[in-house]
């Protein structure tokens, strides 16, 4: 296989491209410094596009080593043939491949085995050949076959060994596999009954039939958990008629023949014993693996989205972790993230201490000018929110609240990152203080967690691991270096996503500073232990410095590129004073008007190059999540008992499914926008039109008041 040219094809690229992006992966280039300062050699193949390439040249490997090593055993075998040959290379799935190695793999005792070691392979071979007539007839042969010390007692022993052997070589058959996984995937009913008699989250499925084909990959994920749960029993129902038939056909060359009596009934043994339960695994295993990338791309999207929320910049914000019988942590941060104080109050049952709380709440917010209180959204929210929102009434202060979303932080606040963080503070008050952080800097905040708890996912705990794991580490690793870090403040565990960086790296990174002292340019990390070469220059354009000896270390600018930048200041008369003061914005226009590839060609470096360092030197320092939606600040709280349909209502969006999109309209019940809701026109999926974070302005189409539902559309009034 041509993997260059599949890779080619598959993600519709320039087949230099691919070329250039493997060689730049292969020479241990990270995917974010390849995307952001190699868009020369790649075309400007983008970080999501070089994910793709990458994931898809890994397999496509691993396929080709799994190919040979095939190869190689057959022809150790003494097997290998022409025809195997051709069949290896035609393959292209790994399951294609399995079916040609099949027959020539090591196995475990089998009936055909045993038949075989008996010597009945000569009376298979003879019943197989379905001949026109036998001289003698079948029977008699199979005398011939009858040994008693080799446990073949009598003439039907005999035969029935040689069909077990016949089945099994009928089951082995790589064509006939293939042909009947194909027609099994597309006539197949996947259908599940009860294997209780309870209640349970997927009632909806103790009476269930789908094709195969048509099954959505978000049922296809709750049937196999309700499987595994013991809930549901699952089968893959296939025409049986239409595959005899099939067979019969391909193995059956004399409807005549004296053989029929025994190939028929083989041809049933072989399906049903054989090949249909190893088709039924391939087939849900394909179902599954369909489905669990689905929702790893679903998961990587809202992830992505909650990672690139904007940052609530300049206001002092207190972290409210709701309770009940352990009361309410509180934490007051500054601008920075610093903590400035902790307390613990007890509003909520079983205490309901109010007045006393309150004043503890207004006097942290008097005697530190707190600006937003960032309210947790689990146990005992709700009573939270109507506490705070009637506090705030009782102050003159201008001071919102924001329910924010604390999946994850009880991970963090038990882990040792938030141990050495806050060593004196309990578990709950790092909680507190991690709710209050999710607001200042989302993102520097998030990264401490494991991505897959932070919960915006669907069956993420159902993902295999090390898919999962690759898919949302991609995401952080993305979503840092297009933010980019400060590499005077930064946390350890922040800095191992910068491209080219390690755990190991990060910490010495921050043992240095604590040393030494804040960084004063990009080139003192050279002087960090095992930061070498290369990993300077993977990780160098990320890292910002602001206030350092270098302007351009506070921009996107990369080391490699400083004396085309200084160039082309120079070029169009600004100085680095012009850049500090923020005076270049029109130097894009200029550049343009002067012609992008003539100034290019003459500071030699490339256009897609040149745009990045124009946009860079015009906004220093700037923050790509400028101009994204802010998080929706209220001052009071709404009850479900307010909401009546068609109202109007400003929500943000907490979790985008397969199905639609949940989104917090600020009554502590999240309203289902179902995918049918989304727009007037026709949605493939909702993560095309929706992202975790984003503002949206919807109407209350449907309340449940018994099951505590609320139904939400963004469709045109008049449709």
């Amino acid at each position: 296989m041509d993997i260059i040219k599949k890779l080619t094809e598959e993600l519709g690229i320039k087949e230099w491209q691919t070329q250039k992006a493997v060689e730049l992966i292969d020479e241990g280039n990270t995917i974010p410094f390849i995307a952001r300062y190699r868009k020369e050699v790649t075309g400007s193949l983008d970080d999501v596009q070089l994910r793709d390439l990458y994931e898809r040249l890994d397999y496509l490997r691993r396929f080709e080593e799994r190919k040979e090593a095939i190869r190689a055993s057959i022809e150790e075998q003494g097997k290998l043939t022409d025809e195997i040959v051709a069949a290896l290379e035609a393959a292209e799935t790994l399951n294609e491949l399995e079916d040609i190695y099949l027959p020539y793999k090591q196995k475990r005792k089998t009936r055909a085995s045993v038949a075989r070691e008996r010597g009945l392979e000569p009376l298979a071979m003879l019943i197989f050949a379905c001949e026109a007539t036998y001289e003698p007839s079948i029977r008699t042969a199979a005398e011939e076959f009858v040994d008693a010390e080799k446990e073949v007692p009598d003439v039907d022993a005999a035969l029935a060994g040689a069909c077990d052997i016949i089945a099994e070589d009928i089951a082995q058959n790589a064509t006939f596999r293939k042909t009947i996984r194909e027609g099994s995937a597309r006539l197949g009913m996947l259908t599940t009954t009860a294997a209780k008699e309870e209640d349970s989250v997927y009632s909806m499925y103790y009476t269930y039939s789908e094709p195969v084909n048509k099954v959505r990959p978000h049922r296809y994920l709750a049937i196999a958990r309700g499987e595994r749960e013991e809930f549901l029993k699952v089968s893959l129902d296939v025409p049986e008629e239409t595959v005899y038939a099939y067979l019969e056909r391909e193995i059956i060359t004399n409807k005549e023949s004296e053989a029929v009596q025994y190939l028929r009934p083989t041809i049933v043994d072989a399906y049903k014993r054989l090949i249909a339960p190893a088709i039924e695994r391939e087939i849900r295993s394909d179902l599954f693996d369909t489905a669990s990338d689905g929702a790893i791309d679903v998961f990587a999207s809202n992830l992505r989205g909650l990672l690139m929320q904007p940052p609530v910049r300049g206001k002092v914000v207190m972290g409210y972790d709701p309770g009940y019988r352990t009361g309410c942590k509180l934490a007051v941060v500054d601008e920075t993230g610093k903590v400035l104080e902790t307390a613990v109050i007890y509003p909520t049952k079983p205490y309901e201490k109010i007045e006393e709380s309150r004043r503890k709440v207004v006097d942290l917010i008097r005697r530190h000018g707190v600006d937003v209180i960032s309210i947790g959204n689990g146990t005992a929210s709700r009573e939270s929110e109507q506490f705070i929102a009637d506090t705030l009434k009782t102050i003159p202060q201008d001071v919102k609240y924001v329910i924010t979303s604390e999946a994850g932080a009880s991970v963090y606040s038990a882990s040792k990152l938030a141990q050495d963080e806050f060593p004196d503070f309990d578990v709950t008050e790092r909680s507190a203080v991690s709710i209050a952080r999710r607001l200042i800097d989302p993102l520097a905040e998030l990264v401490k967690i494991e991505p897959k708890a932070i919960g915006v996912g669907q069956y993420q705990h159902d993902m295999q691991p090390k898919k999962l794991d690759f898919a949302l580490g991609g995401v952080v690793e993305d979503c840092v270096n297009g933010v980019g870090v400060e590499l005077n403040t930064a946390s350890h565990s922040l800095l191992s996503y910068v491209a080219g960086i390690s755990a190991a790296c990060a910490k010495n990174i921050v043992k240095y500073r604590e040393e030494k002292g804040a960084f004063k340019n990009r080139e003192e990390l050279k002087k960090v232990s095992r930061l070498g070469d290369k990993v300077f220059e993977q990780c160098a354009g990320f890292l910002r410095v602001s206030g350092g000896e270098e302007i351009l270390d506070c921009t996107g600018v990369h080391p490699e590129s400083y004396t085309a930048a200084r160039g082309l200041l120079k070029m169009f008369d600004y100085t680095e004073d012009d850049v500090r003061a923020l005076r270049l914005g029109g130097l894009s226009g200029k550049v343009q008007r002067e012609g992008a590839a003539k100034v290019a060609e003459k500071l030699g470096i490339g256009e897609p190059t040149l745009i990045d360092i124009c946009t860079e030197l015009e906004k220093p320092g700037r923050d790509i999540r400028e101009g994204l939606p802010a998080p929706v600040l209220r001052a009071d709280v709404m009850s479900f008992e307010d909401l009546k349909e068609g109202m109007e209502l400003r929500g943000t969006v907490r979790n985008v499914v397969d199905f639609g999109a949940f989104v917090d309209i600020g009554v502590h019940q999240d309203g289902l926008l179902h995918i049918s809701e989304i727009a007037d026109k026709f949605v493939k999926h909702p993560s095309d039109v929706l992202t975790v974070g984003d503002v949206i302005t919807v109407r209350v189409k449907s309340i449940d008041a018994v099951k505590h539902r609320i139904g939400l559309t963004m469709r045109s009034k008049n449709d």
